[in-house]
């Protein structure tokens, strides 16, 4: 079996029992510090903490929030009466964004629209900004597209601008699909869509630091899609009342709305199993994403019984320190669990079927349109100049689908 990349560092030399024991006050520590950081920020925001020191901390975030606001609204003012320069990619953007920081199932709404675009001999690239790449190394985003998307290039650069050109002029591409891309106002765009996740859709409405909202809600009146993400995680009457509140906002834009749906499971490098092989297992999670609680609940979903939960931050890199500390929490847990379950972007980065000798398999997971896919569809075909799109494949398909009930 091929090592996985975290392998070929070498590791400290030491006993397996000193090692146990002093895995968690070294280097190694810095990854879990940083979750755990997280976890109360999060508790922090969306106001489950409620001890007196959580409102002294909420108000300072709340004034820490102030200048931000300004910034944002001192930049979008300046790009929306064009005193900031838009540059134009001399062929259709598409861009995939959201409104809040963390997870909100952007990259299986970047592969489907993708997939959409090559099943009709569309060339599509995709360009992102590369976040949490190592130096001179693809991101987890990219390395995960890449898996899935073989036929479909993607050139990271902070500089989309940049990065859109060498998409043109190297990669012949027709049509350019930006990653993240709402906030980078500098690269022109011809269609934003936007991914919008039913567990929390308006980042506890407030902007960063003292909510999750990277720029205010009232922005979605640039959009000209909004996708509903993990529709399956809430209540129909809650999903009503998240697409009226953005119909307030922007009553032109099309509404759409999807679930999160585990398709495979894949053991590294290529191998495919069935999502059934979960069903009454007794597992543990780990994963490296901006919303973790969400894949919990896919795993679950999968029926499995969750033993143990570890979440790094997002874009977490899986260094040989990192890879120790999980080995150390994995040991004790041999006994009670049968695999490690992870997601496809933390696979494409630890590169092995095992660790601590538990079989090692990700969920793939694929957005499955529930309401509105013919709409979707239209739309992107009448900015890449196409005829409309028809359901003609199971990826692309208009037939109707109900949207699960809440686990």
């Amino acid at each position: 079996m091929t090592q996985p990349p975290w392998a070929l560092r070498k590791w400290p030399k030491r006993s397996a029992a000193r090692f146990e024991r002093s895995a968690d006050h070294e280097g190694a520590r810095a990854p879990w510090i940083r979750s755990r950081l997280m976890i109360e920020y999060r508790r922090l925001v969306d106001g489950s903490r409620r001890d007196p020191l959580a409102w002294v901390l909420r108000g300072t975030l709340g004034l820490a929030e102030i200048p931000y606001r300004i910034v944002v609204a001192v930049r979008n003012w300046r790009y929306d009466t064009r005193r900031l320069k838009i540059h134009h990619a001399g062929v259709p953007v598409i861009s995939i964004g959201n409104l809040t920081a963390g997870g909100t199932g952007k990259t299986p709404l970047v592969r489907y629209v993708a997939r959409v675009l090559r099943e009709r001999g569309v060339r599509v690239a995709i360009v992102s900004r590369g976040y949490g790449a190592p130096d001179g190394e693809e991101n987890d985003e990219a390395l995960e597209l890449a898996a899935t998307l073989p036929d479909v290039p993607h050139v990271q650069d902070p500089d989309r601008v940049e990065a859109a050109r060498i998409a043109v002029e190297e990669l012949e591409t027709e049509v350019v699909l930006m990653d993240d891309g709402f906030q980078h106002r500098r690269l022109g765009r011809d269609l934003d869509v936007i991914a919008i996740d039913a567990t929390r859709p308006f980042g506890y409405d407030h902007l960063l630091p003292r909510g999750l909202l990277r720029e205010p809600v009232s922005s979605l009146a640039r959009a000209g899609v909004a996708v509903l993400t993990r529709c399956d995680c809430v209540t129909p009457s809650e999903r009503d009342q998240i697409r009226q509140r953005v119909l307030q906002i922007n009553g032109d834009l099309t509404w759409v709305e999807s679930v999160h749906a585990p398709s495979n499971l894949l053991r590294w490098p290529q191998s495919q199993l069935d999502v059934g092989m979960l069903h009454d297992k007794r597992v543990a999670v780990l994963c490296g994403i901006g919303n973790p609680d969400a894949f919990i609940r896919t795993t679950q979903g999968c029926g499995a019984t969750v033993v143990a939960t570890r979440a790094l931050p997002d874009h977490a890199h899986y260094d040989s320190q990192t890879m120790q500390d999980i080995v150390a929490w994995l040991r004790p847990l041999a006994s009670q669990v049968e695999f490690v379950v992870c997601t496809h972007k933390d696979l494409v980065k630890i590169q092995t079927d095992r660790i601590a000798g538990l079989p090692l398999m990700a969920i793939v997971v694929e957005l499955r349109i529930t309401s509105g896919e013919s709409a979707l569809k239209q739309a992107i075909a009448s900015v890449t100049g196409q005829l409309p799109i028809t359901g003609d494949s199971p990826i692309a398909g208009d037939s109707p689908r109900p949207t699960p009930e809440p686990h």
